[in-house]
């Protein structure tokens, strides 16, 4: 359940009983043709999906992550490293001191990965309170399903397009882009990363049928829900 559809009483009720909350991490980043906010749309929506059966509370997403690279497409936003830290520390203090003490991470975008690092640190401050950081769309039995479905895909192509990142009046291009070769490179960064890169996408078609895609987001919301249900000893 999303805690934005509880009160303050009802939380501290649910806390007699369980102690396991859920932080959805996103980005705001361009996504070729898709939504800005594709990495924010399906981190939250996962841990919505994955959570609902267990009565866990899900917390807003992190609407803004680490993504410097992206900075020459229009609407793309990136905090520093040092503040998108202070901001996931912050949150994981609050979250604390009301009594969580079991909290699941589900980040959706790769740029977050500092936070990962800092809540193995925070934890060595907080030992009463056990954080699980969690990537959901290469978790082991999730990339084993993409690859399934098609081996070449990235970002912007069409393992993230869903029907809930897709843009009405958007029509896609209907063809497989070439994956970028950038192995001991350095990273692309603003108007490069442009120009190399085009319209965003990384490599692979863009679009694939309903019915695979969702046959994929079973597969994830499953393993998800296996994430905030075990591993917690």
């Amino acid at each position: 359940m999303r805690i934005s559809d509880m009160n303050w009483m009802q939380v501290e009720a649910y806390l007699k009983s369980d102690d396991r909350a859920i932080l959805p991490l996103g980005s705001t980043e361009q996504h070729a043709y898709l939504s800005l906010s594709v990495d924010s749309l399906l981190s939250e929506r996962i841990a919505v999906d994955a959570a609902e059966p267990l009565g866990v509370p899900v917390f807003p997403v992190q609407p803004y992550g680490v993504a410097p690279y992206f900075l020459a497409f229009p609407g793309s936003v990136s905090l520093r490293i040092e503040t998108y830290i202070r901001l996931i520390r912050d949150i994981l203090d609050s979250l604390a001191h009301s009594g969580f003490r079991r909290i699941l991470i589900v980040n959706g975008h790769g740029g977050n990965a500092p936070a990962g690092a800092m809540a193995t640190e925070w934890m060595a401050d907080n030992p009463h309170v056990c954080v699980k950081f969690y990537n959901w769309w290469n978790a082991p039995k999730t990339w084993a399903k993409v690859h399934e479905i098609d081996p070449l895909g990235s970002h912007a192509s069409w393992m993230e397009n869903f029907p809930w990142t897709r843009l009405a009046g958007v029509t896609l291009p209907d063809e497989q882009k070439m994956a970028l070769q950038r192995a001991g490179k350095a990273r692309l960064v603003g108007e490069e990363m442009r120009k190399v890169v085009g319209d965003g996408n990384y490599g692979g078609y863009y679009k694939r049928s309903d019915d695979e895609m969702l046959a994929l987001w079973e597969v994830a919301v499953a393993e998800t829900r296996t994430m905030i249900v075990e591993g917690w000893d």
